[in-house]
Formats: C-alpha cells, structure tokens, sequence
C-alpha cells in the first residue's frame, strides 16, 4: 500500500491529531497548579504597552537628534551658499531661528581660535580639530562633564573661498524624550554599557502632593538603573539578527523585563528601545550613538483567577470521546467493510466459490458486495440454484440475480443501500463538529465583566498625548524651517537663487509636498516640487499654520513665513498628507485620527475621508469634554467603554494640542481607540485560544474526511458503478484500478472476474457479439434467495 493512499492513513492520521488536539487543549486551556501564573497576575498586554512606551521614547529622541542635526547642517549650507558673514552673524541668525542649544560656537580651525560664542561654554577641548577631516570626523559625539553631566557636541563647516575655514559647534542636554509619562512612570537614556545619561519621573511629592513618597522616589531610581543595566545586553544586539524576519513593528530592538515583586503586591515593568532608524537595518547620525530608551513603571499584580482551571480537562477529556466516536464509526463502516471486500474479492479470484460473499450494511460497499456475490452465482464451478457446485450454463447463468447472504430481505437491502459512504462522513464531521462548534462560538467567553487593567487606559492615555505632541512639534518644526528660508532670501534675491534654496530645503526635509514664495499680489515668484494648490493665489487669514481645501479628496495643511523686506510676500509650505499620517503608526493604540475643532478629520493611521465625523457618538462626547480646560490649560483624558450594544468593550483617549509654537492655533485634538479584545488579557486570551482549539478541530475534521473521500468515497462511488454494470452482463467494459490501495484491488479483482466470465463464454461456443449483449438479470422481485 502506498504511504499516503488506502482507507487507513486518513483514519490515523485524523486520530492521532485528535489526539494531539486533546493534549494541547489540556495544556493550553486549563492549569491544575494552585495560584496565579504569571499571564494572570501581570498580563502580556501590560508588558507590551511599556514597550510600546519605550519604542515611542525612542522615535521622539532619534527624531529630536536628527532633526537637531540636519538644522545645524542645512543652515551651514545656507550660509556656505551665500557671500561669506562674520561669526558673530551667522550664531545670530541661528539663534533666532532656533531655540534648541545651550551653547553654540564658531571657531576657526587652522589655528584653533574661538571667532564667536553663545550660551553656556562648549567644551572646545573635546574636539581634535587635526582629525575633523577623517571619516567620522565630524559626527555629533556625546562628552561627559566633570560635573557628571552629558552634552551633546553638533559639528558643521562653514567654507568660503579666499577664507580659512570654520566650524560651527552646538551644544545642548541630552534631555529626555518628550513623552508623556503620567504621575508614576519614569524614562531614562541609557548608552551602551547601561549607564543612566538622562532620567526624568516618576513626579516628586512637590508635584504631586500625596501619591509619591520621598522613599519611594529613590527606590523608583535604583531599580530604573538596575534595569538599565540588565536590558543593556540585548539593546544593543543587531536588529537584523535578532528580530524576526517580516515581523514588523519597531525597527530596532526593544522589549520588556520585570523586576521582583514588591511589598504591596506590585512590580516594576520596564520597556526598553534602542534608537533605530525609520527602515530596518538603516542608520542615522542618531543611531550611531549607541543609546536607547528605558521607560518603568509600578503595577499592580491581579489577584483573582480568571475562569475555570478545570475548562482545558473538561475540554480535552470531551474531545477524546467525541473523537473516538468518530473514529469508531469511520472504522467499523468504512474501512474494516472496504478490507472485508478486498480478502472476498480475492477469495473469488481464486476460485473459491462455496461460501457466499460477505455483504457490508451500508452504502457503497453493500453495492460492491451485492455484485460480487451475483457474479460468484455466475462464474463456471459456482452454486446451483438448488444448492449444489457444479458447471454453469449460460442459461442458468443469465438467471441469477442478486441476492445477499442469509436471506436478507428486500426492504433491508435498499434501507442499507440508501446510506451511502459520503452520509458516514458526514456522520463523522457532524460528531466533531458538536465538539468544534461551541468551542468557537459559545464556550470560555470574555464577556462584558472581562477585567481591563487601569495601567492600559492610562497608557492609552500617555502614549495619545505622546501622539498628539509629537505631531504637534512636527509641524511647529516645519514652521520653523520656513521661517530659516525666509531669514535667508533677501529682497535681492533672484528667483533662481529663490529656487533653488527651495529646492535644497525640500531635499532635507521631505515633509513638503511644495515649497513656493508667494508675493502680495498672489503671484508665485519661485517654487520647488509639486504645483503650488493655493486658491486664488492670496493667503487667507493671518495664522502661521491653516487647513485648506474643505470639500475636496484631501486636507491641504500649509505654512506660512513671512519674507522680510518683500511688501508682504510670504515663503508657503504645503505638508504632505502622507507625511502628517506617518506619525500615527504606532503600534498598540488601534486606530487614530486627528480631529479639527469641529470634530471632522484631517488625519488617520488607517483609512478615512477627509473632513468626515468620527464614527461614533461616545467618541465625540470624548472629544467634546477633553477639549474643556482643567485649570489654565487642556489635559488628555482616557476612559474605558462597557457598552454590549455596540461596539463591546472598548478603551479611547483623547488629547488636544496643549503646547506652543505655529501648530497651536489649529485647535487639533488626536484621538485613539481599540477594542479590548485586541489586547493581550488573560480572557480573551483564554477565549482565543479557546476558538483556535474549535478551529484546530474543525480544520482537522475537513482535511482528513476530505482526504478520505478523494482517495476512498470518491473512487469507491465509482466503482460500484462498474461492478454492477458487470455484474448486469457487461463483459467488454474493461476495470482499470486508478490507485494502488483497497480500492484499486478491488478493482483488479473485478477485472479478473470479467476476464473469467468472458472465457467462460468463449467454451461454451456463444458468438462474441451474442455473448457481449447478453441482457442483465431479472428485476429484483424475481430474485431467487440462495440458501446459506
């Protein structure tokens, strides 16, 4: 028999995975041991959300630096494109663009001399000026005061012909990212070997005026440093090696780690991320310092079971009965009748014609029995009518019928032929399916009483309003840089010269879709990327920052800077749609919008209609009600959804730009939400892993009755076709056996048996024509029983 064909493999093979099933349901959804595990008493969701934390900490720091850097670069390139000023000039200038340094310097690098400074001093000493032109030369580089503290040391040349060249040197905290981190949480920046460069949180009792001890503050440092140097080791391995292909996601390495549980009955949860660049296995001058992003914070554990220990035996044990039923019935009436058929086939095939033929009860394999015992009455030496053995005559040939042994009647042979071998798998799957099918649908549910951890709506909380700020400065950055352009164009600039400074600036930032200078008259003086999609021509209104084109396919968010010494023109920036919704991508938030002051959207992580409402009403009373100031100012709000009539349980977070800079003016509100059963929480894991044993169950029962029903029903159906038509008096037809399994040798048994009833004929001297239309037997009714 051939390994994958035959009525046995398929039987097996759905056995042995039934079984298998049945341990992985014991396994998977109960447990035994008294207390809690650990997925119960801090779920996986937590875990994820602290680092989800730390991935966003990192993304804001790797963006900060950079976009830091690329500042200190392109204005060096500005000025190097233009007629060479003092040093006194260009920090001028750049501090009044640009409020991000503590310190800035220029010096001249042929003789080391200090031209201009300032801020807080930069510690010149710490850059080897003969070494600026090798590789590397003039990456930015951390130094470390003898204070204790870090700075962080931005290097860019300034070059005019006919002069020496300078270097313009910046220097500034290595501050914290700027996220959100709520009352309790504390973030750090950590390099390579786990040193603590920069900390922040969680809020001292001066800030928060009763939840946080003093004792409390202290303990919080220590263990955020002794995770720190735990998680250093596996920050700091290569992306490449140590993720998973296709995994998505950050595209660093980041990941979480607990510490030991404390005398309240709660436990550190840390998240950590090193920087990375926005493509896996890129770089940045970010990334080369080696940092990452440590966040922690305290959580409760859970002290109550959720569900019954017991479900994964009561499971496992109800499968092993169902599927031996199953597996039972498939046994005793489709494979050991298909074997019977085969030992009888071959009994007539060598001539053993006494006993009568074994008929099965049910199905096509009745079929099959009827005709093998119609054509032993017919071979030459079979039994006589009467009960003796003896030679056959074609007469006494053409007038047996079928018949089955014992005298069977009527009525029960065609009751047995009704039940076909397809109604028994049917059987069969329907028996697995009374397992299956609760098992997906109604077992081991959440439902509305699922617990919901009040760390995840707080996350849900921190992490939106993280969002919402990192979108904010987005735009307050962008802002920025068309105000550095217009410092830069002055009113003799020509509109080349206007172009192509354009052009550089929408290179390094690709966050334009086009960049143009609008005069006061509406005409377009100069432009860089795509055609300017002002209306009329003229600007609207006197904010930095507005919203264009309500009523068409996509909101048009444009800056305006005005150029000094132009009458009124203006350098416009039109930010790239794209752009402002690839800063909603995180992972771990659902879905997220950004809403005007009217609630209508102008930005989504997933897909959407510009200026369209959000999709419900709960939704905008979130909105509404975050947007009412406590205090002097906004604050962002997280709640949690139990409402079984529409969406189930669900966890929202609303918050409103709250900072300054150009963006505030545009009254947006970033909004997030998900449902509960996406997250990692012990009930509805339980219940998905519940619907994937149901699934698993399912899957099983249709591969292997499939499987069955084209290597034996399918084949089976066909061949009782044929063996009745031979046994009707059909001898030219020819029985080829398609496979080599108990079908196939049936079918070789069958060709066989013609072979002899057509030489039977042959010596007995009938004409081949005669002998081939020889008509079939007598109808049922005129059956004549043979005697057992």
């Amino acid at each position: 028999m051939p390994l994958l064909g035959g009525v046995r493999p398929p039987i097996a093979v759905l056995a042995a995975l039934l079984l298998v099933l049945s341990g992985l349901t014991a396994l998977g959804l109960g447990r035994t041991a008294p207390g809690l595990s650990d997925a119960e008493a801090l779920p996986e969701a937590v875990r994820l959300s602290q680092q989800h934390f730390a991935e966003d900490g990192a993304i804001a720091l790797r963006a900060s630096l950079d976009e830091s850097i690329t500042d200190l670069e392109r204005t060096a390139s500005l000025f190097n494109a233009g007629g060479p000023v003092t040093a006194d000039t260009v920090l001028d200038k750049l501090g009044s663009v640009y409020q991000k340094w503590r310190g800035s310097s220029v010096v001249e690098i042929k003789s080391g001399k200090l031209l201009a400074a300032r801020g807080e001093n930069v510690p010149l000493l710490a850059i080897d000026l003969a070494s600026l032109s090798d590789e590397g030369g003039l990456a930015p580089r951390l130094i470390r005061l003898e204070n204790g503290e870090t700075r962080l040391l931005i290097l860019a040349l300034l070059s005019w012909d006919g002069l020496p060249q300078q270097l313009l040197i910046t220097s500034n905290s290595l501050n914290v990212p700027g996220v959100s981190l709520g009352k309790f949480r504390a973030i750090a920046v950590a390099d390579a070997g786990g040193t603590v460069l920069s900390s922040d949180g969680p809020q001292t009792p001066e800030e928060d005026d009763a939840d946080t001890p003093d004792a409390g503050v202290g303990r919080t440092e220590e263990q955020l440093r002794a995770l720190a140097e735990r998680s250093a080791g596996t920050a700091g391995q290569n992306p490449l090696t140590t993720r998973e292909p296709g995994s998505g996601g950050y595209p660093g390495v980041s990941g979480s780690t607990t510490g030991s549980t404390l005398i309240g009955g709660e436990r550190p949860v840390a998240g950590y991320a090193a920087l990375a660049a926005p493509e896996t296995g890129g770089s940045t001058d970010a990334t080369g310092l080696g940092l990452f992003v440590i966040t922690m914070v305290t959580v409760p554990e859970n002290t109550s079971r959720t569900g019954d220990p017991l479900f994964g035996l009561w499971s496992a044990a109800a499968l092993l009965v169902v599927g031996a039923l199953a597996v039972a019935l498939l046994l005793g009436t489709v494979q050991r009748p298909l074997l019977r058929l085969v030992v009888e086939s071959r009994r007539l095939t060598r001539g053993d014609l006494t006993r009568p033929v074994t008929v099965p009860r049910f199905g096509e394999a009745r079929r099959v029995g009827d005709a093998l015992e119609r054509l032993r009455l017919q071979l030459p030496g079979g039994p006589t009518p009467g009960g003796g053995t003896g030679a056959r005559t074609g007469t006494g040939t053409d007038t047996c019928t079928r018949t089955s042994t014992g005298g069977t009647g009527t009525g029960k042979r065609l009751h047995g032929r009704r039940v076909g071998a397809r109604a028994l798998l049917a059987g069969g799957g329907i028996l697995l399916l009374i397992w299956s099918a609760p098992m997906m649908l109604l077992l081991n549910r959440a439902g509305d009483t699922a617990v919901v951890p009040q760390q995840l709506v707080n996350d849900q909380r921190d992490r939106t309003d993280t969002v919402t700020d990192r979108v904010r400065r987005a735009l307050n950055e962008g802002h920025a840089d068309l105000r550095s352009v217009a410092t830069l164009i002055g009113d003799r600039t020509t509109p080349a010269d206007m172009a192509k400074v354009l052009e550089r600036t929408r290179t390094e930032h690709p966050r334009y879709r086009s960049l143009y200078v609008l005069s006061a008259d509406g005409s377009v003086l100069a432009t860089a990327g795509d055609n300017p999609r002002h209306p009329g021509g003229k600007r609207t209104g006197t904010e930095p920052i507005t919203v264009l084109g309500e009523g068409s396919k996509e909101p048009r968010i444009t800056g305006y800077a005005e150029l000094p010494g132009r009458d009124g023109a203006s350098v416009v920036g039109e930010f790239r749609v794209d752009f402002l919704n690839s800063l909603l991508k995180r992972p771990g938030l659902g879905q997220i919008r950004i809403v005007d002051a009217e609630r209508r959207t102008v930005g989504s992580n997933t897909g959407y209609r510009a200026f369209q409402k959000l999709p419900s009403s709960r939704l905008d009373s979130l909105v509404e009600a975050t947007g009412q100031k406590v205090g002097l100012s906004t604050r962002p709000s997280g709640v949690l959804f139990r409402d079984s009539d529409s969406d189930g349980i669900q966890i929202a977070a609303a918050a409103p730009f709250a900072g300054g800079g150009a963006a505030k003016s545009l009254g947006w509100t970033v909004v997030s939400w998900q449902p509960a059963s996406a997250l990692a929480i012990p009930e509805y894991s339980a219940q998905n892993r519940t619907v994937l044993a149901g699934l698993l169950g399912v899957t099983a029962a249709a591969a292997c009755l499939g499987w069955l029903h084209i290597v034996v029903v399918r084949p089976l159906r066909e061949l009782a076709k044929q063996a009745e038509t031979l046994a009707d008096g059909d001898r030219r037809t020819v029985l080829y056996p398609r496979h080599h399994d108990e079908v196939g040798a049936i079918a070789r048994s069958l060709e066989l048996l013609r072979q002899q009833l057509q030489e039977q004929r042959r010596r007995e001297g009938a004409p081949p024509a005669l002998a081939d239309s020889t008509p079939g037997p007598p109808a049922l009714s005129h059956a004549r029983p043979v005697p057992s």
